[in-house]
This record gives structure tokens, sequence and C-alpha cells, in this order.
């Protein structure tokens, strides 16, 4: 898959997918920003945009591009339980969880 279509697959599974996969099932987290926020810190294993100029999609590529969709086909296959890990995840690299 060349760059262009792994970004439009990104996009597609965070700002459609997901969100239909949170509503149909009643995840937590519903809105396409917060799965973007889940993935892209997840492939920086940080706070995304300490690594990227936003807006993200227009800069992410290479290995980070990589793990921000494998993270968001991830979620799609394997729903909550991930969802509720990586999230925490994203929440402890923000500080907002300890």
């Amino acid at each position: 898959m060349d760059h262009p279509a792994q970004i439009a697959r990104f996009k597609h599974l965070t700002e459609t997918i997901l969100p239909a996969l949170a509503a149909e099932h009643h995840w937590p987290i519903r809105l396409d920003h917060c799965f973007k926020r889940i993935c892209l810190d997840h492939a920086f294993s940080d706070v995304w945009y300490h690594h990227l100029k936003k807006p993200a999609e227009r800069h992410l590529q290479g290995g980070p591009l990589l793990r921000a969709l494998t993270c968001a086909e991830d979620l799609a296959h394997q729903g909550l339980p991930l969802l509720k890990l990586r999230n925490a995840t994203s929440l402890t690299y923000r500080g907002k969880l300890k």
C-alpha cells in the first residue's frame, strides 16, 4: 500500500469505522479525534505532537504511519479491551493517568 493509500485507510478507520463500531457497541470513546490521538500516541510511544507537526495526516509517514495504521486496524478487530488499554497508555503519556 502506498503512502496516500495508507493515509486514506488511517482516516477511514479513525473517522468512519471506529466511530461506527463505538456507537454500535457502546464504547466509552466515540469521537474520531480520540481514536486518532490514541493511535498517534501509540505510534510515537509519546504525545504525538511532540514529534509531528499538525495536521498529523499531512506529516505522518514511515514507521510512525505504519504503527498508527496498525493500531487503528487492531482496534477495529480487537475492540474494547484493546481500546481501553491503548487509551490508558495515551492518557498516561499526557499525564492524565498515573
